[in-house]
């Protein structure tokens, strides 16, 4: 008979040793599984009728992960990306546990076969070059909060960084002089550097003269020199949205995220004529397939386009030489 194997123990080991040492997960991967677990361990608490810190490794079996997932969706309202997202934190889990007690294979092998759930793909939301241009403007540049929001969006959409990477950045990692850009540590703790344009380096100058706040280090600090947090990011661009939609009417029926100007950086470079590959490399993605998206909603733009086009209504038939004298009058 297998002796129980306390989850417990497991779980924290797979923080601490796999996430936080081996894979070097960077805060935003940490605190997307932390949130899975924290959700997943109160339902199987309500199911099981067990405290978290008694639950054994065996009770955490694939019908119970199907029957979490299935209430993530249903009861919680999540969308199916979402529901994909915790199955990917439970799935990494498991793969940690299988090295970590491979007597427990069957039942491992059993939860890493649970599939993600297919959905529809939308296209990607971008702005229009106006709705941004208009966006830019919206700051009230007299202020220290409107030359960080100016700067700050300014370098979001002119390279397509990350959330986590534009909050993450220090002033050190703005690289002046020539061949001017910014250092970045992306997904899977990979480094990479992205170019800055002439404009956005103008601003960011002005904005590395200003009067630092806290210890100096941090970009774009908020008000007590610390780094902005993912609400204090939404906060500052629904708030300029707000303001630019006064003038530009077609912001007022948009979202506008760090991740919605991440799309319109790409979309700028694709419609550039800059080839996919190196529009993977410049947003750090994993593969050219990811970048495929952008390819698609370019496409889709035309098809629209010629959609409102009028067709030809030539009908078909042999050349027939005009007359003459006509030709010579047309001549004239």
């Amino acid at each position: 008979m297998n002796t129980p194997i306390s989850l417990a123990p497991l779980l924290e080991r797979f923080f601490t040793q796999r996430l936080m040492q081996q894979r070097q997960a960077s805060p935003h991967t940490i605190s997307s599984y932390r949130d899975t677990f924290r959700l997943f361990l109160k339902f199987t608490e309500q199911r099981l009728h067990k405290m978290s810190s008694r639950l054994n490794f065996e009770e955490i079996d694939a019908r119970l992960i199907m029957m979490f997932l299935d209430h993530v969706e249903k009861h919680q309202g999540a969308s199916i990306r979402t529901r994909n997202l915790r199955l990917t934190a439970i799935h990494s889990f498991f793969r940690f546990a299988a090295a970590e007690v491979p007597a427990r294979s069957a039942q491992i092998q059993r939860v890493l076969a649970i599939p993600s759930k297919r959905f529809t793909r939308t296209l990607v939301p971008f702005l229009t070059r106006a709705e941004v241009d208009t966006l830019l403007v919206a700051p009230d540049q007299r202020t220290w909060y409107g030359r960080r929001d100016h700067a700050f969006m300014l370098l979001a959409v002119q390279t397509g960084l990350r959330l986590s990477e534009m909050t993450g950045l220090d002033r050190e990692d703005i690289i002046l002089g020539i061949g001017a850009h910014v250092r970045v540590i992306g997904k899977g703790r990979k480094e990479r550097c992205v170019p800055i344009s002439r404009s956005t380096l103008a601003v960011l100058k002005a904005w590395l003269r200003e009067p630092q706040r806290g210890d100096g280090q941090v970009l774009f600090p908020n008000a007590k020199g610390e780094r902005l947090t993912v609400h204090g990011v939404q906060y500052l661009l629904n708030k300029h949205r707000v303001t630019a939609s006064k003038v530009c009417p077609s912001l007022r029926r948009k979202r506008v995220t760090n991740h919605r100007l991440r799309h319109t950086a790409a979309m700028d470079l694709l419609q550039a004529g800059v080839d996919c590959s190196v529009i993977a490399l410049w947003l750090g993605h994993e593969s050219v397939e990811t970048t495929q998206i952008y390819l698609e909603a370019t496409l889709a733009m035309k098809e629209k386009a010629l959609a409102k086009t009028s067709p030809p209504h030539g009908r078909p038939g042999r050349f027939k030489a005009g007359d003459r004298l006509l030709a010579f009058l047309n001549s004239l």
